[in-house]
């Protein structure tokens, strides 16, 4: 299978150059080992240790040993998460060693990783966060295709809608069955639930006291339990906008699964015609595009803005001092309406966009511009 460029190699490469230790986080199967077994194809001699293998974690019965005796090399770690003692000898080891690129470090794991991290290797260590595919990834891409099987590189390409199917079922299985014992007091079932009635629930202000009512749990059972989906990039909450005008914002946040392919699973739909003609369609359509900018622009903020008499922006997008505000539209004859103006009226954004299944982009009017997704890569140009 060819190696499909990852937009976020030059960042890792650059990481390295400035910092002892990088670390790529980042969803299970999005492509973190292959984009470093890319990297050490061309890099200075390498060291890899996959931290799930008994092996591999074996080797490192005493790491300093094991570590001092590769120093010459860029010693890579995958699921790092899984040995957090790890942390305090690689800090130690990189002050007596001195200058940069000395280990390079993998975790699906964000909550443990960045606590431990932080506190042993505060300004040592750069992250990088990889997404799956990006549209701007997949030279050519239909973005049918995209839309049902999602970004994860083994379903996506996969040789049928059936192979791929079968992964993101065979994903979600081992997601419970395995990944969730790494954690404590959580019960599978009633995560395989939550998780479902999330898909249903695809881009929408999540109600916490209702899951958790129709689950037979508490509020704070269930977030918790989305805390866990959040830490380990399952789910991906974004918070309303903050505004200092005295409007009546809503203060609930969204939630969105992390890849379309995950919920047309958890959904049960086989094909994109299933898709396109399910509820869910355009708040797949949402989800990828939020997918989309996350991955290309992830130091940014992202908000939504809504207000209880009807004013509404998908997203407002937050980087450095300029503000884009994007609306979505799964229809290839995109428009808004007046709740999209009167949020503009509101937000003052630098630009604005339609993002829609266009060909093309243009000015729908002298405030508002529609976009394919491969034009979020130049919204702040």
């Amino acid at each position: 299978m060819a190696y499909i460029k990852r937009r976020l190699e030059e960042s890792v490469r650059r990481a390295l150059k400035r910092n002892p230790v990088a670390a790529v986080i980042g969803p299970r199967q999005c492509g973190k080992s292959t984009l470093v077994k890319h990297l050490r194809e061309d890099t200075v001699p390498s060291v890899y240790l996959d931290l799930e293998r008994p092996s591999d974690l074996a080797k490192l019965s005493d790491p300093e040993l094991f570590f001092s005796r590769h120093k010459d090399k860029l010693i890579c770690i995958d699921e790092i998460q899984r040995r957090g003692d790890l942390f305090p000898v690689i800090r130690s080891l990189c002050d007596d060693w001195g200058g940069n690129g000395h280990f390079l470090v993998l975790g699906s794991a964000s909550r443990d990783l960045i606590r431990q991290s932080s506190e042993s290797l505060a300004g040592r260590i750069r992250y990088e966060r990889l997404t799956p595919f990006l549209i701007s990834e997949l030279d050519g891409a239909d973005w049918t295709k995209c839309l049902f099987r999602g970004g994860f590189p083994r379903a996506y390409l996969a040789s049928d809608d059936d192979e791929s199917n079968e992964w993101h079922e065979s994903f979600i299985q081992t997601f419970l069955e395995r990944d969730l014992l790494f954690w404590r007091d959580f019960v599978p079932e009633t995560m395989r639930r939550l998780w479902k009635m999330l898909a249903h629930e695809n881009a929408q202000m999540i109600n916490y006291s209702r899951l958790a009512a129709s689950l037979g749990v508490s509020d704070m059972t269930i977030r918790r339990y989305v805390d866990l989906l959040k830490e380990t990039f399952m789910v991906d909450v974004v918070p309303p906008y903050i505004s200092n005008l005295g409007k009546r914002l809503v203060k609930t946040p969204k939630v969105y699964l992390c890849d379309t392919g995950l919920t047309c699973a958890l959904l049960g739909l086989k094909s994109f015609d299933e898709l396109y003609a399910h509820p869910a369609f355009g708040g797949c359509w949402e989800q990828m595009v939020l997918a989309n900018v996350r991955g290309l622009y992830p130091d940014a903020d992202v908000s939504f803005y809504r207000t209880s008499a009807g004013a509404e922006m998908d997203f407002v997008v937050k980087k450095g001092q300029r503000t884009v505000a994007l609306e979505c539209k799964a229809s290839s004859a995109p428009s808004v309406g007046r709740g999209t103006y009167s949020a503009l009226d509101a937000i003052r954004p630098d630009a604005a966009y339609v993002v829609a299944p266009v060909e093309e982009t243009y000015a729908l009017n002298d405030r508002i511009t529609a976009i394919p997704l491969s034009g979020l890569g130049d919204i702040f140009a």
